[in-house]
């Protein structure tokens, strides 16, 4: 990321940069300090997943309303951090300022943290998002879950009333990004940061032990073949 941002920065000029940043902590989590070294290297918004709650001393940032990081939008009403992140900018569509609204929801199809209905969550983080005196608001909508079909299912149920569900935690880039009929642009994976010679960012061969003995095997981080994927 640090290496290939600024590359990308100057070829498209994007107004925003968004990140799902859940793995960053050695593959499960964020920190306190890596939350602010992605700060520092441009991410101005960050969607969790998953592993949202591996390190708790992240539980104080998730709450502090000033901290554009979420949490996923589905868990219980109980957990803490907010499910929503608003930013502001300057000049969006027609050089006006617009405001982006950014919110992961998580997938109840192979996921082991509980979380309630994604589609329900969606329709009540959309109507807390308001509309009037600030135009048409940008929403993009970060869909962690396993399933391809659910998230496929998912950006169908917001097509035309969000700007964008991109999936993630499969950790494979899609090739099938596209705008569906209502407006909403959809890829079923954007992929990941990190090292495609391994098994979804793991060493292979601690992966490979524990799929072929059942033995429980401690998994580290891979290597080579680094590169940067997104949307």
């Amino acid at each position: 990321l640090r290496q290939e941002l600024p590359n990308l920065r100057e070829e498209h000029q994007p107004d925003m940069v968004l990140a799902n940043v859940e793995n960053i902590r050695n593959g499960s989590g964020l920190s306190p300090d890596l939350y602010e070294a992605l700060r520092k290297d441009g991410i101005e918004g960050m969607s969790l997943g998953d592993h949202v709650y591996r390190d708790r001393r992240v539980v104080p940032l998730l709450e502090n309303p000033e901290a554009p990081v979420a949490r996923p939008a589905n868990l219980s009403r109980h957990a803490p951090g907010k499910s929503v992140v608003r930013l502001e900018l300057d000049r969006g569509p027609g050089n006006q300022p617009c405001t982006i609204w950014l919110f992961s929801l998580l997938g109840r199809i192979g996921l082991g943290l509980p979380a309630n209905d994604p589609f329900a969550a969606a329709d009540d983080v959309l109507e807390q998002i308001p509309r009037n005196g600030e135009g048409r608001p940008i929403i993009i909508v970060d869909a962690h879950m396993e399933a391809t079909a659910e998230k496929a299912a998912l950006s169908h149920h917001l097509d035309g009333r969000v700007t964008a569900v991109l999936g993630t935690h499969t950790h494979i880039p899609t090739a099938d990004a596209r705008v569906l009929p209502g407006g909403t642009a959809f890829q079923t994976d954007v992929g990941m940061c990190g090292p495609y010679d391994s098994i979804i960012g793991r060493d292979p061969n601690p992966v490979l032990r524990h799929m072929r003995t059942s033995v429980h095997t401690p998994y580290d981080m891979g290597s080579g073949g680094e590169r940067l994927c997104g949307a």
